[in-house]
């Protein structure tokens, strides 16, 4: 049996898609350019709040986006550190998923693209303070995901090896940081991306409800 999971933060556990466009809609707002979809934002986030920002000023047409991208990300996350809970909720069968594994003994932890702080905020925010046994974001020693460092950080907080956890998210570089770090990826169809995504980064397992995991263990 696994002794714990590391869980992605946003399109995992929560749908965080709305507060992320807010925040960088207001950004594009304060340069003068066009509000994107919703949905594009699903495709801007996953990588880290850099690349969400550059993504962002592509596709509202800046040329020049690489050299506005470290005003732009500043502007992002002053405006990000304020809105990061709004419109945001767990998933359904998220709580439900959460209890169950710590009734059984199952360590849980979140590894999140999401810069560090505002990762807490989210966790705190709709979980309490105590449910998850590590919380961690980007900061500026654990690179973005794909980089396992962020994963060999929570391995050694939990003391454990990478054989005895599942790692579970919704994008391909939740895909790839499971497989970098040589542990068993889990797929989830509730968030940001979809199956193909998934399937072409190699899921171990690729599951439709969060209770489904229960069977993985």
């Amino acid at each position: 049996m696994k002794q714990a999971v590391i869980f992605d933060l946003d399109g995992t556990l929560t749908d965080t898609v709305g507060s992320i466009a807010e925040a960088g809609n207001a950004m594009l707002a304060l340069r003068g350019w066009q509000a994107q979809a919703v949905d594009a934002y699903r495709y801007f986030a996953g990588d880290g709040a850099k690349s969400l920002v550059l993504r962002a000023l592509i596709a509202a047409g800046d040329s020049n986006a690489e050299q506005s991208l470290p005003e732009a990300l500043a502007q992002y996350m002053e405006i990000f550190a304020e809105t990061c809970t709004h419109g945001v909720k767990p998933f359904d069968g998220i709580p439900e998923l959460l209890t169950q594994l710590k009734e059984r003994g199952v360590r849980i932890a979140v590894l999140s693209n999401k810069p560090h702080p505002m990762t807490v905020d989210v966790v705190h925010s709709f979980f309490g303070e105590s449910l998850f046994d590590v919380v961690q974001g980007q900061t500026a020693d654990i690179p973005p995901k794909p980089d396992q460092t962020g994963v060999q950080h929570i391995l050694a907080q939990l003391n454990l090896r990478a054989e005895d956890c599942l790692y579970v998210g919704d994008t391909d570089t939740d895909m790839d940081t499971g497989r970098n770090a040589s542990m068993e990826t889990v797929g989830v169809l509730w968030g940001f991306r979809g199956e193909e995504e998934l399937k072409a980064h190699h899921a171990d397992h690729i599951i439709s409800h969060p209770l489904q995991l229960l069977e993985l263990l």
